[in-house]
């Protein structure tokens, strides 16, 4: 009897989708991250073991969303610093205007990030339904760590801009 072969984490998968969507609606997308040794992020700005980090556009530069690890450069407190989060200690990612977004299992310590299936991370087997617009997310739960972020850029004002080609 031979065995399924292991399948790569869903979590960075996810994540990059619902950054699209986040950013396709205009909204601002937030990371809610578990640090530990192995995450790079200003260390003054972590609260309980967690910081939220706005990954949208106008707040980040260089930003990859990779596999492996979310990087990317970004000013806190008026300072550019690197920053650098393993994708399996990001717990939620969520719009910052309505808190739609996925949240995820936490790491358990000395295993591999694992797959996040709907039995294995506490979620319901079928998506919740959104609010009136079928798009299947739900609200993310509010903890300590879904709290706004240092450093928080105005909310966008008019519609969302547009790059424009010139020649």
């Amino acid at each position: 009897m031979t065995s399924a072969p292991q399948s790569t984490s869903t979590r960075p998968y996810l994540i990059r989708a619902l950054y699209e969507w986040c950013t396709d609606n205009g909204f601002t997308p937030y990371v809610a991250v578990l640090v530990d040794e192995t995450v790079k992020v200003p260390r003054e700005h972590v609260k309980d073991g967690e910081i939220v980090l706005n990954i949208s556009f106008d707040a980040t530069q260089a930003l990859k969303l990779g596999n492996d690890f979310i990087e990317f450069k970004a000013r806190f407190t008026g300072v550019a610093r690197d920053i650098m989060v393993p994708i399996d200690r990001v717990v939620a990612i969520y719009a910052r205007e309505n808190g739609q977004g996925m949240a995820f299992p936490p790491p358990v310590p000395g295993t591999p990030d694992s797959v996040a299936t709907p039995a294995r991370s506490g979620l319901p087997s079928t998506p919740p339904e959104a609010s009136g617009n079928g798009a299947g997310l739900a609200a993310v739960p509010s903890t300590a760590a879904l709290t706004k972020p240092v450093d928080e850029p105005p909310p966008p004002s008019g519609p969302r801009p547009k790059l424009t080609r010139i020649k």
